[in-house]
This record gives C-alpha cells, sequence and structure tokens, in this order.
C-alpha cells in the first residue's frame, strides 16, 4: 500500500495528514489560500513531499488515497455568493420557499428578517402541470410555458437552476422534459438541479429548499474540485479525487459536483468520524467531540461510539436540507473570532480574522483583536512561535489595539481586557455543549469530552470546569483530525425513495422493487472507485410516521432473508413502536402507522490507518521541560512550566498548572488537572 493523504481545509489554516506505507502518521498545516482553496491544498502537497524527501510527482505516483474535506459549500452558504439561481416549480408553489412552513428561528421576534433569498420573487416561476400521488398526469406539461419562463431566466443571466414539480419524486418524466428544455434554450453552461435527483421524498418545503441550496453552491463546489483535480492530475495523480459528505461517508469528486448540497459540513463530520475512532481505542463510549479551530467551533454528542446521525430537520446556514447529516452543532468561535464591544457589551464572533488578514499577532495585517491575540497576552500560547516554530508571530501591535478597542470603552486594564474575551468566547462554546446535549436530554456531566482542533485543547479545560464535566481526552492528532478522519470514513451512498402507503397496505414484493433499484444505483454509483458488489454493506430502512406527523423516523427493516416478506414488514412496523417510544417516551399502537420512504445506505470499506503505539515512558516528565512563562490563572499570572509534547510519551503524568506545546497546538491544563499520557499519545485529562 501506498501513501495516503487527508486534506481539510478550514477558514484560517488547511490541514493535512500523510499515512506513510509503513502505517506512520504525519500532520501539516498551511494557511488556507481564502481566494482559490485549490492553491493551498497544492501548498501543502508540496510541504508534505519535501518533508518524505520527494518532489510532488514522486509523492502523488506513490499516493493511493486523497480524501478532502472542503468548507466550499458552507462558505458559499455563509457569504451568500452563490449562483444566480432560479426556480421553477409547479404553478401556485412558487413561494413554497419563503413560507418555511411557518419556521421562524426566534418565535419572541415578529421582526426577525427572513434569511436572504437564494433566489427572490422574480427568478422564481411557476409552471402549468400536475401529477397526482401516484405519478399520473392530472395535467400535461405545458411546454410552451416552460421555454418561456427559461427564456426569461436566461434573460436574467442564471448561472444555475433549480426544478421543484410537484410528486416528482414517483414519476420524473415532467422535470426530466424541463431540463431539455433549459439545456435547448440556454445550453449547457446553465448548472440544472432537479428534486426527484437531489431529495426524491416528499414534504414539499424540505424538497424545495434542498434543491435550491444544491443549485445554488453547486457551480461554485463544482468549478473548485474542478480546478483541484486538473492541479493534482498535472501534477502526477491519476486517481480519483475522494470528497466527504455530510452522512458521514465519502464519494468521488465528480459524483460531488453532481450532488453539492452532500458536501456541507464536509470537513467537522470528518472530525467526529476520528473522534469517534480514538475514543474506541480509549475505552469512552459516550461523549462530546468539539473542534475549535480558526473560525468556527463544533460540538456534536457521541453515544456508544456513534454520533446521531439527524436524516430530515437540517438547517444549515437558515436553509433546510433534507438529506442525512451527523447531527453538529456549530457557531462562529474560534482562535480568529473578532472581539468587539457593541452597545457596551464585549462580545466575541461570529466574525473572524480568518486566514487573511488573521489575528494581529500573526503581523498580516490585521487590525481587530481577536480570540488568538488575548491568549498570547495571557500567556496560553507562545508568544514567539506556532506550529514547532514555523509560524512567527508578533506581539507588535496587539496590546495596543486590545486596550484601545477592548479594555478603553469597558474601562478595564489590558490583562482584564483580554481575559474578558477569554471567558465569553468560552461561555459561548459552553452554551454550545449544552444545546446539543440537554436537546438530546441528557445531561454533559455524564460524558467525557473528546477535544480536538488547533484551539480546542487551550479553552476546553475551562468549559469542562463550568459544565461539571470531569474528563477531557486530548487526541496526539488532535491539530488535523478532521484530516485525518477523512482517512478514517467509508465510501457512502445514502439513497431513498418514496413510497407513501398506510402500513396496512404497504407490500413486501413493492418495497423490494425499490430495494433493489437502490443497491443497483448505488452499485452504479460505487463501481467508479473500483468496488464490485461483494465488497459493499447494504443497510435498509422504512421511514415511518404516525398520522399527521410532520417527521417520519428511518426504522431499520427486520428481515430473515435476502428479500422482504410480509412477516418481515410486519416485524418492521412493530419495531417502529418500539423505537418511537423509546426515543419520545411514547407510542400508540392502536395506531396504523404510514410509510413514507425506502432508504438503502450503502458502505464500501476502505483502509484505515493504524494508530500506533507509544513506548512507554523511561524518565520523568521533567526532562521535557521546555522552560517557563508567565501564565494567567485564577486571576494572577503564574510562572507556569511549558514542556515540549513531542518529548511526551506513554505513561508521563502533568499537573496544573502546565503547558504543553505540540507542534500543531497548545494544551493548557488549568490549577486542579492532572493529564497522562495514553498508549497511543492522547492526553487523558482529569478534573478534580
Amino acid at each position: 500500500m501506498g501513501y495516503r493523504i487527508g486534506i481539510d481545509v478550514g477558514g484560517t489554516f488547511t490541514d493535512f495528514v500523510l499515512v506513510r506505507p509503513d502505517g506512520g502518521l504525519a500532520l501539516s498545516k498551511v494557511p488556507t489560500t481564502l481566494d482559490d482553496q485549490s492553491r493551498g491544498v497544492m501548498d501543502g502537497i508540496v510541504a508534505l513531499a519535501g518533508a518524505e524527501g520527494l518532489d510532488v510527482a514522486g509523492l502523488l505516483a506513490e499516493t493511493d488515497l486523497i480524501v478532502h474535506g472542503t468548507t466550499t459549500a458552507d462558505n458559499t452558504m455563509i457569504e451568500m455568493n452563490g449562483a444566480v439561481t432560479g426556480l421553477l416549480t409547479s404553478e401556485g408553489h412558487r413561494d413554497e420557499i419563503e413560507l418555511r412552513r411557518g419556521f421562524k428561528e426566534d418565535i419572541w421576534d415578529p421582526a426577525f428578517p427572513p434569511p436572504p433569498a437564494i433566489a427572490p420573487r422574480r427568478r422564481r416561476l411557476g409552471i402549468p402541470e400536475r401529477l397526482d400521488f401516484r405519478g399520473e398526469v392530472l395535467r400535461p406539461l405545458d411546454e410552451p410555458a416552460v421555454r418561456k419562463a427559461v427564456q426569461r431566466l436566461g434573460k436574467q443571466d442564471v448561472e444555475s437552476i433549480a426544478v421543484c414539480l410537484l410528486f416528482s419524486f414517483v414519476n420524473p418524466a415532467h422535470e426530466l422534459r424541463v431540463r431539455e428544455i433549459i439545456r435547448e434554450e440556454l445550453g449547457e453552461d446553465v448548472r440544472v438541479s432537479l428534486s426527484h435527483e437531489v431529495m426524491p421524498t416528499a414534504p414539499e418545503f424540505e424538497r424545495t429548499s434542498t434543491t435550491l441550496v444544491d443549485a445554488y453552491v453547486g457551480p461554485r463546489l463544482e468549478g473548485y474540485l474542478r480546478r483541484l483535480q486538473d492541479s493534482l492530475s498535472e501534477a502526477g495523480y491519476a486517481r480519483d479525487l475522494l470528497i466527504m459528505q455530510s452522512n458521514g461517508g465519502i464519494m468521488t469528486a465528480d459524483f460531488l459536483a453532481r450532488r453539492a448540497v452532500a458536501a456541507l459540513g464536509s470537513g467537522p463530520t470528518a472530525g467526529v468520524a476520528s473522534a469517534c475512532a480514538v475514543a474506541l481505542e480509549a475505552g469512552v463510549p459516550d461523549f462530546i467531540a468539539i473542534d475549535m479551530g480558526g473560525t468556527s467551533y463544533e460540538a456534536c454528542l457521541v453515544r456508544g461510539g456513534q454520533p446521531t446521525i439527524e436524516s430530515f430537520w437540517n438547517w444549515q446556514h437558515r436553509y433546510l436540507i433534507g438529506l442525512p447529516m451527523v447531527e453538529i452543532h456549530s457557531i462562529g468561535a474560534g482562535g480568529g473570532s473578532i472581539a468587539h464591544v457593541e452597545a457596551g457589551a464585549l462580545k466575541v464572533g461570529p466574525e473572524s480574522a480568518r486566514a487573511d488578514p488573521g489575528p494581529i499577532c500573526y503581523g498580516r495585517g490585521g487590525r481587530e483583536p481577536t480570540v488568538t491575540d488575548a491568549n498570547v497576552v495571557l500567556g496560553y500560547l507562545n508568544p514567539e512561535a506556532l506550529c514547532g516554530g514555523e509560524f512567527k508571530l508578533t506581539q507588535s501591535g496587539v496590546r495596543e489595539v486590545l486596550q484601545a478597542q477592548i479594555g478603553q470603552p469597558l474601562d478595564l486594564d489590558l490583562v482584564e481586557a483580554a481575559h474578558g474575551v477569554f471567558r465569553i468566547v468560552n461561555a459561548n462554546m459552553a452554551n454550545a455543549i449544552r444545546r446539543v446535549s440537554s436537546q438530546a436530554g441528557f445531561d454533559p456531566r455524564e460524558f467525557a469530552l473528546v477535544v480536538y482542533g488547533g484551539n480546542g485543547p487551550v479553552h476546553a479545560g475551562k468549559q469542562a470546569e463550568d459544565l461539571g464535566i470531569r474528563h477531557l481526552l486530548v487526541p496526539k492528532t488532535s491539530p488535523a483530525f478532521s484530516a485525518l478522519g477523512l482517512l478514517i470514513a467509508d465510501y457512502v451512498v445514502d439513497a431513498q425513495r418514496s413510497y407513501i402507503a398506510p402500513a396496512t397496505r404497504a407490500r413486501a414484493a413493492e418495497i423490494n422493487t425499490l430495494l433493489e433499484e437502490l443497491e443497483a444505483q448505488a452499485e452504479r454509483e460505487l463501481s467508479v472507485a473500483g468496488l464490485a458488489r461483494a465488497d459493499l454493506v447494504f443497510q435498509r430502512f422504512l421511514t415511518i410516521c404516525y398520522p399527521g406527523q410532520t417527521f417520519d423516523m428511518p426504522v431499520p427493516l427486520v428481515a430473515q432473508g435476502a428479500r422482504l416478506t410480509d412477516d418481515d414488514l410486519a416485524a418492521t412496523i412493530a419495531a417502529f413502536h418500539d423505537q418511537h417510544e423509546q426515543l419520545h417516551s411514547y407510542a400508540v399502537r392502536e395506531e396504523e402507522p404510514i410509510v413514507r420512504a425506502v432508504r438503502v445506505q450503502t458502505q464500501g470499506r476502505t483502509p484505515k490507518p493504524r494508530l500506533a503505539q507509544l513506548a512507554a515512558a523511561t524518565g520523568s516528565a521533567e526532562q521535557a521541560l521546555r522552560g517557563r512563562r508567565p501564565a494567567w490563572f485564577d486571576g494572577r499570572f503564574v510562572d507556569t512550566p511549558v514542556y515540549d509534547g513531542e518529548r511526551l510519551t506513554r505513561g508521563h503524568r502533568l499537573e496544573g498548572p502546565a503547558i504543553v506545546e505540540e507542534r500543531f497546538t497548545t494544551i493548557v491544563l488549568y490549577p486542579g488537572h492532572r493529564a497522562e499520557i495514553d498508549p497511543f499519545g492522547s492526553y487523558r485529562i482529569a478534573l478534580p
């Protein structure tokens, strides 16, 4: 086996994990190139090749796998700079996307503004046509009206068109014909997203929203992936580029270019996959994974070693995505989060200095104080350099700007201002942890924290104190954890087909036909990765709900053989009642459920990197002592030991206050906290 490379692009840094042919790991970081992320990716590959004593062509020729987690789709939604997008719907449904089922993020604020419109009303047009719920034509497609609508969108210079017609997921004929007409009128350069291909199920608003987001982010993601693939190919990489999906699996870049919406949350999802693998080795089944990078902070609840995958009600950047996604709560809190005073109150984030210009201490022209700047003032970060000395820092202007923009407006001295920034960002992140745990009905004190991201280990100890959490796990690969997770993930195709019937009218034979079609579709999609049917694992579900319920629930099919029988179907319906009671604390067993869809999740296994075990320590941790510096603990500066993490090994123990400097992250042990290095090099931190 050759080299394998995982690449995670963040808002500030692009992280790399290289798995060598002998199983060894190498980590690297380069600043993200915001104007074109593919340049930063190639810069990092050049750095990896140099560290291995190879040129780029030599490294890529020996590389079996490159897996990428991209923020392109998320950044497009955050910045709302996607394609000029039009929407074609069944006549009378053009405003479905604005009605939003009446959903409002803040029910107490009647003036709360709607989300920025992906397709304003002038670019949302209705088409005369109608199918019934069986897919039978009630009103033929009015092709002259379609042409007129498409021509009208063409005059508005649309770059992408979403098509969402009623019951197209049962009979796609009208949507397919609309695409043909778009091609005839506007050519091949305009992207077309058909709802029956993006989300082939009801309800209407969810399908419209998901398809519209796909159309909006698609051209930008497709362009980025094309540039990156071309760069890799020119540099000597001859295999498919693989991309992480929001459901926790990987697929080819060509597949994601056609279904761009599935790339939302790509990087954070990979981090959760990595957290599950490391926590499994550490014997920690129940934990909250937290990722603090330069721009954002993500939290994910994991029980029994498995994260929650929400298959329906996923709100991303104020738009609903009706596809399976790992349930991750994200806020704008990272090392680059900007601190500011607003109406006499100190606020931190969600705006970020990102990679360009970055925090003031980066010396790249930053003029606004950030969390990283505050951490330098408080002594938590090396004031001279990061990344093992490769990334030089400056203190020029840091103290002056913090004092002028934070201290003076609030009548605080410099240290009080920096500590205020530190406390506010910690409170924001602790609230995110409370949200993911309490909304699921759990007490965060019952969980450990698995901490990663370049900035996570600086702050996690204080968050744990605030929440009453007693145990933290900081993996050795924490700074590039999402990149490692990319190499742990399997190929996944998650597809479903609408099948609406009361439970007593559902037929096993009809469901078997749909299962066969979905499995054949997945087999075709995964054949491009060189996988045959024997390499695939199929997980089959029915999505079921009670009459009148808005949301359905995926229930694993109970099947004794290869094909579903009527007895298996009855057992699956019974399992729905049990699962509903377990999740919602009640079941209405005398009521007849409704089957809404058939779903198949197909996995193709990938080789996993081996987590190497460290040699046992032969001396005390004091041999790794790098020096001492003042750091702010319990209201005063304390002369604090600083350790070289590269020299700490299995069995070493540390007591706080202490600071450990790994190459790409810093771990802060607060007073009373104890850390021990486990066999895999992870820091197991216990609070009193």
